[in-house]
């Protein structure tokens, strides 16, 4: 038996509250990406991320948010913004990603609000997932007939491409279920050679073990193969994004969208000058290993690392004073950062150091990050 709340009046509630694409799907059981994510975790690609792979049988099955769930109904919000450009500063910057620039999920949670409190009203029961590991939302959205998947990965809606949050509400109101997006991205793959890292496997496939927008939400030591690659990024990376062509038809409807540019960029002298408390005050809506400002420092250290031309002042203090650190994780990270700038001088003292961590970084080769002048001596 139908709902006698239409859904015509849900998505235009959804949509007059700030949703971009609204879609319908039946609350089954995702037996297909189940069975994806638990063969990939076999593989390692998930590469120790847990999120949806952590239970997926609870992230692939409804019915566990919402035991007699009938319907997913899947929001969408545009997050692109036009960015400010480059900013002008001899200070080491580092990049956000856009996605992380500001709290798009609250934004998308109201319009998911809207629908869930119409749906209360009429006596229905709803549950919102936003951002949250009981749900795949890239499968909902998928089933929805919201988009497709791309071979990013990401799911590309129609005429607009992935710059989307995503989120669902789950309730045992019944509806009609739109069929799945028939679109694709035909024979572009531009994607796959812009990604850095290769983290692109094959069309559809990401190994994250590879993928910079995972490896600065990673526990432990940062991968020194991929370390030259994170180049300015220190939170987030876009690129596979940034190269699609289907993203920009939306950058060109929303040119008027224009972000905030304080969080464009961050200052990374100014971060790793930070007490913990005020990293986490400042940056407290990344996700961060554990809440551990650790983390935030290990990226910033790198980014520092990949500054080009010789270092300044500021910057040898500041690799000096994190050489001393009494966390080995941070100075393992800074003698990269030593080696990377040509401050080779400044290790000399860690050459007794007891951590096996700092020790693997002093036998690593690593390349300069930019070619000393030559002094030619002219005189006869």
């Amino acid at each position: 038996m139908g709902s006698s709340l239409s859904m015509t009046q849900l998505r235009q509630t959804g949509l007059e509250h700030g949703l971009d694409s609204i879609g319908v799907a039946k609350a089954e059981i995702f037996a297909s990406t189940r069975d994806d994510l638990m063969s990939r975790k076999e593989k390692g690609l998930h590469g120790t991320m847990e999120f949806t792979y952590r239970n997926p049988e609870r992230s692939t099955d409804p019915s566990r948010t919402l035991k007699d769930a009938e319907t997913l109904i899947v929001g969408a919000r545009s997050y692109w913004r036009t960015q400010s450009g480059t900013v002008e500063t001899n200070e080491p910057i580092g990049r956000v990603a856009l996605y992380a620039q500001e709290d798009h999920y609250q934004q998308l949670r109201r319009g998911l609000e809207a629908i869930a409190g119409l749906l209360k009203e009429h006596g229905y029961k709803a549950r919102i997932l936003v951002d949250d590991n009981a749900l795949v939302d890239r499968e909902a959205a998928f089933r929805a007939g919201i988009g497709w998947y791309g071979k990013n990965t990401n799911l590309l809606l129609p005429k607009r491409g992935s710059w989307f949050v995503l989120g669902t509400v789950v309730t045992n109101a019944k509806y009609d279920p739109q069929n799945p997006h028939g679109g694709s991205c035909g024979s572009c793959e531009q994607c796959i050679p812009a990604c850095p890292t290769q983290a692109i496997t094959s069309a559809g496939v990401l190994d994250a073990n590879r993928c910079l927008a995972w490896l600065v939400q990673s526990e432990g030591q940062f991968p020194i193969e991929f370390r030259e690659a994170l180049g300015d990024r220190i939170y987030g990376c876009d690129d596979c994004q940034t190269v699609c062509p289907v993203n920009r038809r939306e950058e060109r409807s929303n040119e008027k969208a224009v972000a905030n540019s304080d969080n464009e960029t961050v200052l990374i002298h100014e971060m790793l000058d930070m007490k913990d408390e005020e990293l986490l005050q400042q940056f407290g809506t990344w996700y961060i290993p554990k809440r551990d400002p650790r983390y935030l420092r290990r990226n910033a250290l790198l980014v520092l690392g990949n500054k080009s031309g010789p270092p300044s002042g500021k910057t040898k203090q500041t690799v000096h004073h994190w050489l001393q650190s009494d966390d080995d994780m941070i100075r393992s990270h800074a003698v990269w950062t030593a080696k990377r700038l040509g401050l080779t001088e400044l290790l000399t003292p860690l050459a007794d150091d007891p951590s096996p961590l700092v020790q693997a970084e002093l036998e690593q080769a690593v390349r300069l990050n930019y070619k000393p002048s030559i002094q030619v001596n002219t005189s006869i």
